[in-house]
């Protein structure tokens, strides 16, 4: 299920997710109003994450997109529980150059869990959880931001040409340029659940001040994907095109006269022709092939020796 209700309410952050559009007195942290669009755009990204994931945890698994809420860094940081967590920075550039970095944040667990499914394992993490990780586990969190960047640039297709560049990880989020503390950020969460097991969290952070370049882009009208045209309708199509009618025509000959000649002829003249091996079968203005002149049942015909393809080479 992408983009629906959780099949785990009990298991969802404790914080309302809903977007801040700011408070009597204060900065307005939202300045794109509703974020009906970059919703709509996390839920086609919840589909690309499950095509990442699935092969790293040996499982299918059910993808939804939570709803977005907009606020301060240090409120985001201030929130997330104590412990070990991957912060994966992911540079957005655009066809106007960069435009700020997106921020993946992972749980430490779970990339241990992953780790260890990844050398082989049943994907269970130490009971004891480090203070930091290991250099195979930074490689494995690297190795997952790349792996995020066509999924994000399909996701954004519709609304804007981004391009995503993965950077070096980190497990402390004050090492990473371009966030400060006051930075406002639209966070979005994605759930990932197989079967019955507790469902896991991973969140995307965008800076607004990266997104106000698309501020058109996101606070215009969403358009849903394309339905698949009715069979009928295509079938009735299909026999409609195929019944319409060319004109088809052959050139036997193209005699060549002077002007003196054209202008003294008279009924009763003959013009000498040559016709060649082969004549010319047209279609339209175009060439169709070659034939030979002959008769069939007893009436004038041309037998076609050579069919012209599409890209212009002879069959």
């Amino acid at each position: 299920m992408v983009n629906g209700p959780s099949p785990h309410l009990s298991e969802r952050r404790g914080r309302s997710r809903v977007a801040d559009h700011g408070a009597l007195g204060s900065a307005n942290l939202n300045p794109f109003g509703d974020l009906h669009t970059l919703q709509h755009l996390s839920a086609r990204l919840a589909r690309g994450l499950r095509g990442v994931l699935e092969p790293l945890l040996r499982r299918e698994l059910r993808t939804w997109a939570e709803p977005l809420v907009v606020q301060r860094f240090t409120d985001y940081r201030a929130e997330r529980p104590d412990g070990l967590t991957a912060w994966q920075p992911l540079a957005m550039m655009s066809v106007r150059g960069a435009a700020g970095q997106a921020l993946a944040v992972l749980d430490g667990r779970f990339v241990l869990e992953l780790l260890d499914l990844f050398f082989g394992g049943t994907g269970a993490a130490p009971a004891d959880m480090p203070s930091e990780f290991t250099p195979a586990a930074e490689a494995l969190i690297a190795r997952i931001g790349g792996m995020l960047v066509e999924p994000l640039r399909l996701a954004w297709e519709p609304l804007a040409r981004l391009e995503f560049v993965a950077g070096n990880p980190e497990a402390n989020p004050s090492l990473i340029n371009d966030f400060d503390g006051d930075d406002a950020v639209v966070v979005t969460r994605f759930g990932l659940a197989s079967g019955r097991d507790k469902p896991i969290f991973i969140d995307l952070l965008y800076p607004v001040s990266g997104l106000k370049p698309f501020a058109p882009s996101l606070t215009g009208k969403v358009h849903g994907k394309t339905a698949e045209p009715d069979p009928t309708w295509r079938a009735g199509l299909t026999r409609a095109a195929m019944n319409v009618r060319f004109p088809i025509r052959s050139v036997l000959a193209e005699p060549m006269i002077s002007l003196a000649v054209l202008m003294e002829l008279k009924a009763g003249d003959v013009i000498p022709i040559s016709v060649g091996a082969e004549v010319p079968v047209m279609v339209g203005g175009d060439c169709l092939g070659t034939g030979t002149v002959g008769t069939s049942n007893g009436k004038a015909a041309i037998r076609l020796n050579t069919i012209r393809a599409f890209n212009g080479e002879d069959q």
